[in-house]
């Protein structure tokens, strides 16, 4: 391969060159033992990467993986035991994880690895591929997902420059990403105080501790109060009276209008909360459970018969419902009947409740539906809760966000396969604290106006968070356009280190010599 058979990709000082990575390092794939055969994997002591070991790794060096494999397992497959320094970059499921081998290791056959040349660093190969790593994504092929293979990781350009200069800018750019990440630390640590700290405000919000207890302002006014055990009687008796009216309307329908009262025995009332494990609440709150509080309904179930229905309306899934917020960008539509709109359509004041989530912190995800969209149906996998009294919605969401509230949802969730699911029973069964009329709206413009101060902090957090991303892609630009740090005229030029290169590789085809790079070779201790 000539150093010269590449155009250029951006402008290089003079004293730089474009080239492949196929010129400046061997190209190593890697493999899996077969996972069959126990003694491929025993003694473990050859470290071995896959690329999920890389996912949310930050550090530049990797001495080893999850897992080892034996020397029997490194003889019999396709894996090479490639030596420190070897620049390891993810090949596919995903394309363009980059880390440098701290020691001699394997990899899987999810990697194109490079062996690089004693006058390319790997450091800096490292922050190239970092930087750039879109001329490999756009080499890749595939049809199920995107992969680039060893053919075309040879391929991928690199512009080099002479090595005193490549030095000069490892340590430029470690200089200043150490303070740059110093920076993003910060901004870390106080996102998470802010998620602390809203925790906090909710849970203070559902105890009475955000605002004085109706109690204690009637007491220091001298005058009298509803408690809040009267509000959930009144909420009781309407829930019993919609009930008796929606039976009526129903029995009339069908032509079987009561000649009597004995069809009001059938109403269910609601089960209030197990109040066992949960704390004592302040003067003139109650305990109630979202049953006696409004209805819990269940939403469509997805087939393909609905496709054949005439009546077709959009419908939250799943994934447009998220803690506190609705995710409204994607929305898809389905059949249903007019009997089946009457029961789930959405309208404002309306809870969501996720029932079913793979792991335990996402189950009884709740957002307030906002009526943003009309019509509006909900799929089976989220449950409706529809207050009686829709100005209790917002106390009840922030309950159900605070750190009890989650923990009595979490409690409730049960596991099956490492599947969390929520059923209707469960929902209805959630106790919620509910605090007086008034104190209710002061705790309610409390926790709003705080709310609003976090989340604007925390907009602006996530601005600086970008400006960093930003800031560090600048860098890497900057650095391999030469601009980054000085050239200095004595160094020799990365075209005369090239040809050395190529030299060296062209006398060692030449001589038939085992070329120097990954060997099948003795384990390496842990």
């Amino acid at each position: 391969m000539s150093i010269k058979d590449i155009e250029p990709i951006w402008k290089i000082p003079d004293s730089w060159v474009w080239t492949k990575m196929g010129v400046i390092a061997d190209v190593v794939g890697g493999s899996t033992p077969r996972t069959d055969d126990p003694t491929n994997w025993e003694p473990a002591t050859i470290p071995w990467v896959t690329p999920a070991d890389l996912s949310g790794y930050t550090k530049k060096t990797i001495s080893h993986g999850r897992r080892f494999i034996s020397e029997k397992g490194l003889n019999t497959s396709g894996a090479r035991l490639l030596p420190a320094g070897t620049v390891l970059f993810s090949s596919r499921a995903p394309i363009g994880y980059v880390a440098i081998a701290a020691n001699p290791l394997a990899t899987n056959q999810g990697f194109k690895n490079f062996v690089l040349n004693g006058r390319i660093l790997p450091d800096y190969i490292y922050y190239y591929l970092v930087g750039n790593k879109h001329l490999a994504l756009e080499l890749a092929g595939g049809t199920t997902f995107a992969e680039i293979s060893g053919k075309k990781a040879a391929e991928i350009p690199v512009c080099i420059p002479p090595l005193a200069e490549q030095d000069r800018i490892v340590g430029a750019l470690e200089e200043l990403f150490s303070k740059l990440d110093a920076a993003v630390t910060a901004l870390e640590r106080v996102r998470a105080n802010l998620k602390r700290y809203r925790a906090s405000v909710l849970k203070a919000a559902c105890e009475g501790r955000l605002v004085p207890t109706e109690a204690e302002l009637a007491r220091r006014e001298g005058r009298d109060y509803e408690p809040a055990d009267v509000l959930l009687d009144r909420i009781l008796k309407e829930r019993r009276a919609r009930w008796e009216a929606e039976e009526w309307a129903r029995l009339r329908a069908q032509g079987k209008e009561p000649k009597d009262d004995r069809w009001k025995r059938r109403y269910k009332e609601p089960q209030p909360p197990d109040t066992s494990g949960l704390p004592e609440l302040p003067e003139g709150w109650v305990w109630a459970s979202i049953e006696q509080l409004g209805q819990v309904i269940g939403g469509i179930t997805k087939n393909r018969q609905r496709g054949r229905l005439p009546l077709k309306v959009p419908y939250l899934r799943v994934a447009n419902v998220y803690a506190n917020e609705l995710r409204l960008d994607d929305i898809e539509e389905i059949g249903v009947t007019e009997t089946e709109l009457q029961r789930v359509l959405l309208c404002p004041g309306d809870l969501l409740i996720v029932e079913g989530n793979g792991s335990r912190d996402q189950i009884g995800r709740v957002a307030l539906w906002d009526g943003s969209i009309y019509p509006c149906a909900h799929q089976n996998h989220l449950i409706k809760i529809r207050l009686i009294e829709k100005d209790i919605a917002h106390y009840v969401l922030y309950w159900l966000l605070s750190p009890l509230g989650r923990s009595v949802i979490e409690d409730l969730a049960s596991s099956t396969s490492g599947l969390y699911t929520l059923s209707l029973s469960k929902v209805a069964a959630v106790p919620v604290p509910l605090p007086p009329t008034s104190e209710r709206h002061r705790i309610i413009d409390e926790v709003e106006s705080r709310i609003s101060l976090l989340d604007s902090i925390a907009g602006s957090i996530e601005v600086q968070f970008n400006r960093a991303h930003r800031l560090r892609q600048s860098i890497l630009k900057r650095a391999f356009e030469g601009r980054l740090v000085p050239q200095d005229p004595s160094d020799e030029p990365a075209s005369v280190l090239l040809e050395r290169i190529r030299a060296e590789r062209d006398s060692v085809a030449r001589s038939g010599r085992k070329r120097r790079g990954p060997t099948k070779v003795a384990a390496v201790p842990q």
